[in-house]
Order: C-alpha cells, then sequence, then structure tokens
C-alpha cells in the first residue's frame, strides 16, 4: 500500500549570523514530528532553508568588508554542520539565492502581476530595517516596531503593491472552516485582532532601493522582497519547476513550524499569496513560543543569546 505524503516545514532562517538556540529548538521539533510521522508510516518530507536577500544582510556584509555571499556562505556551512551534529534529517535545504529558487520567485512575481494581482504605486510609511517591514502609525508601539521594538524611520519610494486588503474577508472564512489552521487559539485570536479586525492595506513586495535580491522580471530596477522570496522556498523545496511530480505529491504543507514572531507572515500574507497564486493552502501553521533568559528574549544587544554548540558539547 502506497504510503501517504506528510510534508513539514521550518521557518527559512536569516544568516546574518550563526543560528541560535532559538533556531535549533525549533528544528529538533521539525525533525522529532518528521521521525514520528514516519513512525506511523507516513512519506514524510522535511525542507528548511536560509533567507539569504535583504537589506539587513548586504550591510552585514558591506560593514564586513565583504560580498553578500562571501559573507553569507560560512554561516549557511555552518548551519548545515550544526544540523548535522545534531543528527537533523532534513530532506531539501533550500537556498533563496539559488537559480531554481529565483526562477520560482520572478514566476510566481509573474503571475501575480498578470492576473492584477499586483500594481506599482508609491509607498510612505514607518520603516525598520531588522524586521524589513512597513508599519502604520497605528501600528507602532510607542512609536516602535510592534514586532521587534527597534525603532522605526519615515521611508518613501516607489514600489509594487499586492493586493492584500482583498483577502481580508477570505482569511477570516479560512480560519472559521479550519480550527486547526492557526495553533495555538491565542495565536489565531492575535491575527484577528490585531490586524484582520481593522482591515488590511495592500502589501510593498519590491524595492527600489535595495539592489540585494531577485529581480523583478519585467521590471528589473525593482527587487522583489522577502515575503515572496522567502517564503516561497517552501515550494522550491518539494521541487516546483524541477520536479513537478514531487511538487504534486508533498504540496499544500501538512505543518509550517514557526516562531510566534513569524505567525503574521505564515497566516495572513502566506495564505493570501498562495489564493492569488491559485496554489493550495497549508493546512495548519504551529506558532511556539520564545526559549527565554530571565524572562527575556535572546537579543544581541542583550548579550544573551545561547548557541547550540557549547550545550551539545557540555551534554
Amino acid at each position: 500500500m502506497e504510503k501517504k505524503p506528510y510534508y513539514i516545514t521550518t521557518p527559512i532562517y536569516y544568516p546574518s549570523d550563526n543560528l541560535h538556540l532559538g533556531h535549533t529548538y525549533t528544528t529538533i521539533v521539525a525533525d522529532t514530528v518528521k521521525r514520528y510521522k514516519q513512525l506511523q508510516g507516513y512519506d514524510a518530507f522535511f525542507t528548511t532553508g536560509t533567507d539569504e536577500h535583504g537589506q539587513k544582510l548586504l550591510e552585514a556584509a558591506q560593514k564586513a568588508g565583504k560580498e553578500p555571499l562571501e559573507y553569507i556562505d560560512p554561516i549557511v556551512d555552518s548551519a548545515k554542520g550544526l544540523w548535522k551534529k545534531l543528527d537533523i534529517r532534513y530532506d531539501a535545504f533550500v537556498r533563496s539565492t539559488s537559480d531554481a529558487h529565483a526562477k520560482n520567485v520572478q514566476k510566481i512575481f509573474q503571475k501575480l502581476y498578470d492576473k492584477g494581482e499586483i500594481y506599482k504605486a508609491s509607498y510612505s510609511g514607518n520603516y525598520c530595517t531588522p524586521c524589513e517591514s512597513f508599519w502604520t502609525d497605528a501600528q507602532l508601539v510607542e512609536g516602535n516596531c510592534p514586532d521587534c521594538g527597534r525603532p522605526t524611520h519615515k521611508h518613501e519610494e516607489e514600489s509594487y503593491f499586492f493586493r492584500l486588503s482583498k483577502y481580508r474577508d477570505k482569511l477570516l472564512q479560512l480560519y472559521e472552516d479550519n480550527p486547526d489552521f492557526i495553533r495555538p487559539a491565542a495565536r489565531k485570536n492575535e491575527m484577528i485582532n490585531n490586524f484582520l479586525a481593522e482591515g488590511l492595506e495592500d502589501l510593498s513586495v519590491s524595492r527600489e532601493t535595495l539592489k540585494w535580491g531577485i529581480k523583478v522580471p519585467f521590471d528589473p530596477k525593482h527587487t522583489i522582497y522577502v515575503w515572496i522570496d522567502a517564503l516561497s522556498c517552501y515550494l522550491t523545496g518539494i521541487g516546483m519547476g524541477q520536479d513537478e511530480a514531487q511538487f504534486a505529491r508533498y504540496w499544500p504543507a501538512d505543518l509550517h513550524l514557526v516562531g510566534k514572531e513569524i505567525v503574521r507572515f505564515h497566516t495572513i500574507i502566506w495564505p493570501a499569496i498562495l489564493m492569488a497564486a491559485d496554489l493550495p493552502l497549508p493546512k495548519s501553521v504551529f506558532a511556539h513560543g520564545w526559549i527565554l533568559f530571565d524572562q527575556d528574549k535572546m537579543s544581541k544587544s542583550k548579550g544573551n543569546i545561547m548557541y547550540a554548540e557549547p550545550i551539545i558539547d557540555l551534554y
């Protein structure tokens, strides 16, 4: 009897520095779930990877006096070495800088544009460089980014926009019809109360000032932004554009495992993009909490980042 497919993913990690204990936690959980599904008789597939574009990585590379990939490659090698040390058995490791992934991202962007789901306009707002996100005045918390708490700055530029606003009611219906789409339930309530209740704004999905990334296929002055780029790694991992039979077998994902700080990307932006691109939606997104030290999240500025390697060596 043919085994039923099961597809699980970790976030596509941002390699601005070596991956820490928080990334390790998520990856171990994903690996454990994959093994458990295999024991149950499923044909389980596990994708992880690195989101290697964006202003923050470009600036980190420049600060180190290196080209972006020259800076990123050792960090990616370190991540792969850590997963090997922990016997993490992923099936696909997607790098967003790969040629295969770039083709997928451009294909999706072109399709959305051709369908009228993407349009060009000018945007002005409060921009958080670390999170690479625009926020309205109402969304700021004491003048700072609501996701990371850091200061934002006013920024204006020409951009392509995704018509996210038109998907509010469809997303609410998705949550209603699929109680397990966002778990735990508290995360769903956060998405509804903090983002959907007041309506959604269209989403900037390109940058004219950003040079490190995948170019808009019909307007190379613009670089495709993280929302479509990084999230599409889940599709590249199972063969989109290369092995369509494998892609058809494993998509949609059974479980996206994420940290609570990126729930909005995975439960509002990602399903809306998939709806617009006529692709099936993931079955569930599980958002776990953070590993805390003295009731505080790990942060470079606070000097409380913990890495897995010393703990592995010790225990």
